[in-house]
């Protein structure tokens, strides 16, 4: 059986996720993208045209909805009621879209998730037909609450939000995937392919990244990176990695010697 992503009521063949923010046009947004392989792009309604400016160029005239699942987001939203009035406009503007990638963010500095505000948001999100995937913080608590709230798949953080620091608090992110019903996909933090593998190795069901390959230095050689990263990491969980042990164990059998 062939291992896929289930998402949503879709599957998909790629694990990796990948955002259109912070590349230095929409020319090389589209490459990295191509790449990467991924089929969900994710996009932030505050901040990229996607119809909403008519005088601006157009997101989607490079990358096409007809090729992509689009992924609009709530980045840049500091209340739940700016969250939920983004998903709308979202679902407006690419014609009664309803999957959404619900972020509300607590403070300029870190951009740690606000989890009260990230939690009211999910709740009218879901009450009002949205599927939500939902950034939140590493806390198994929260992510087991949001995921029985109707949300259709969790995403805590590995680290700060564009920070590169990698997957700072694993055995949190392994609580996480334990309890789960739904995708767990990490978000935020991810800096180079070594990250990504961890996330994976760890379990998860995905990763989203933008940062480390808009700002990489060839972000298209990065994407190539982060796919590969992604397919070896979900392989090595799969396969089970060997148990750590204290000491040494001889690779060959002792048995039958000459000595």
């Amino acid at each position: 059986m062939k291992d896929v992503l289930n998402l949503a009521g879709k599957t998909y063949q790629s694990r990796l996720l990948i955002g259109t923010g912070k590349y230095k046009d929409f020319a090389e947004t589209r490459a990295a993208i191509e790449t990467s392989g991924a089929q969900i792009v994710t996009v932030a309604i505050r901040r990229t045209n996607i119809g909403q400016n008519a005088d601006e160029p157009n997101l989607l005239d490079f990358i096409s909805p007809d090729k992509y699942t689009i992924l609009p987001n709530t980045a840049g939203c500091y209340t739940a009621d700016e969250a939920v009035r983004c998903c709308k406009l979202a679902r407006e503007l690419l014609d009664g879209h309803e999957l959404v990638k619900l972020e509300v963010l607590g403070d300029q500095k870190t951009l740690y998730p606000n989890v009260v505000h990230t939690l009211k948001a999910a709740e009218q999100l879901v009450k009002d037909g949205f599927k939500v995937m939902v950034y939140t913080s590493d806390d198994p608590i929260v992510a087991k609450e949001l995921e029985q709230m109707g949300c259709v798949a969790v995403m805590p953080l590995g680290s700060l939000i564009g920070s590169g620091l990698g997957i700072l608090n694993p055995h949190n992110i392994r609580l996480i995937i334990e309890e789960a019903k739904v995708p767990i996909i990490v978000d935020a933090g991810v800096g180079t392919a070594s990250d990504a593998a961890i996330a994976m190795e760890l379990g998860c069901d995905g990763v989203l990244l933008n940062t480390a390959v808009a700002h990489a230095s060839n972000p298209v050689l990065m994407a190539s990176a982060m796919k590969k990263a992604i397919e070896a990491g979900r392989e090595s969980f799969l396969a089970g990695r060997m148990q750590k042990k204290a000491y040494a164990s001889a690779s060959s059998p002792l048995e039958g010697i000459v000595r």
